[in-house]
C-alpha cells in the first residue's frame, strides 16, 4: 500500500472526519474574509443526539491553520476538561461548553469579533433593523445581550446560553463584545453568520451617509425571513463551494 493511500485512510478512520473536514473549512474561509480575531474565537459542533460532546477548535491556533486533525473532540459534561493536555481556551469552554449544555438545537456555534457585527454591538441600540434583503433575514430571529459582564468563562457562559432557548434565534448579538451564531449544521451556521456580516456592514454605512433609512415594514421583512429560510439548499451549497476552492488551493485543510 502507498504511503499516500494509507495517509488518506488514516485520515478518514479520523472519528467525525467529514464534520471537521467542514469545520475545517468554516475556520480557515472566515480567515480569508478578515472575521477573525487573532488568535482568538472559536466555532463548536456538537456530534451526539444531546449535544454535550462537540468538536472545537484548540487553544490559539490561528483559524488559517486548522486542519481537519487539529480539532479537540470536548465533553460538556467533564469539569476536568481544563485540566487535560489538550485544553481547550478557557473562554470557549465557558461559552460553547454553556450552551452546548444548555441548548440542544444549537447544533453549531460560531462566536467571532467580525469588524461590523462588532461595531453593530458596540451602538447604544444594538438591534439590526431590516433594511435590505440581508438584513431582513434577521428580523425578530436575533438577540441583543446588553449585560457585557467580562471574557466569557463559565459564570458569563451560563448566562449568554439562556438568552438562546428560542429555537426561532439563531444570532446573538454580544453588546460590547462581538456576535454568536448558531445553527443545525457548519453549513447552516456559517452562511447565516457571513449574510449577518454583510448585513450589519450595510446598516453601519448605510448609517455614515446620515440620511433617513428605509426601513422595511414588519410583514415585509417576515415574509423576507421566511422565504430566505425555505430557500432550499442555498447554505450547503455555499459551503460545498468553498471547500472545492479550498481543494484547489490549500488542501492541506483536509488532513
Amino acid at each position: 500500500m502507498s504511503i499516500a493511500r494509507l495517509q488518506k485512510e488514516m485520515l478518514t478512520n479520523l472519528p467525525f472526519y467529514e464534520e471537521r473536514v467542514d469545520l475545517a473549512c468554516a475556520f480557515r474561509w472566515t480567515a480569508r474574509l478578515n472575521m477573525h480575531e487573532a488568535v482568538a474565537n472559536h466555532f463548536s459542533l456538537a456530534v451526539n443526539d444531546d449535544g454535550s460532546q462537540f468538536l472545537m477548535n484548540p487553544n490559539q491556533v490561528h483559524f488559517s491553520r486548522i486542519k481537519a486533525s487539529d480539532l479537540l473532540l470536548i465533553d460538556a459534561n467533564d469539569p476536568d476538561t481544563l485540566s487535560g493536555p489538550n485544553a481547550p481556551d478557557p473562554t470557549a469552554w465557558g461559552l460553547h461548553g454553556a450552551i452546548h449544555r444548555n441548548v440542544r438545537h444549537a447544533r453549531c456555534v460560531m462566536h467571532v469579533h467580525s469588524i461590523h457585527a462588532t461595531v453593530l454591538a458596540s451602538l447604544a441600540d444594538s438591534t439590526l433593523p431590516p433594511i435590505d434583503q440581508n438584513s431582513a433575514i434577521f428580523f425578530n430571529r436575533h438577540v441583543v445581550d446588553g449585560h457585557y459582564g467580562g471574557l466569557a468563562f463559565e459564570e458569563e457562559g451560563e448566562r449568554c446560553s439562556q438568552l438562546l432557548t428560542d429555537p426561532k434565534v439563531k444570532v446573538m448579538v454580544m453588546g460590547n463584545h462581538g456576535v454568536l451564531v448558531i445553527g443545525d449544521t457548519v453549513a447552516d451556521t456559517f452562511n447565516r453568520m457571513f449574510y449577518f456580516e454583510r448585513a450589519a456592514e450595510t446598516y453601519i454605512k448605510a448609517l455614515w451617509t446620515g440620511q433617513p433609512l428605509r426601513v422595511l415594514s414588519d410583514e415585509i421583512a417576515e415574509k423576507a425571513a421566511l422565504e430566505q429560510e425555505d430557500y432550499p439548499g442555498q447554505a450547503e451549497r455555499h459551503l460545498s463551494e468553498l471547500k472545492a476552492i479550498l481543494d484547489e488551493q490549500e488542501p492541506v485543510y483536509r488532513n
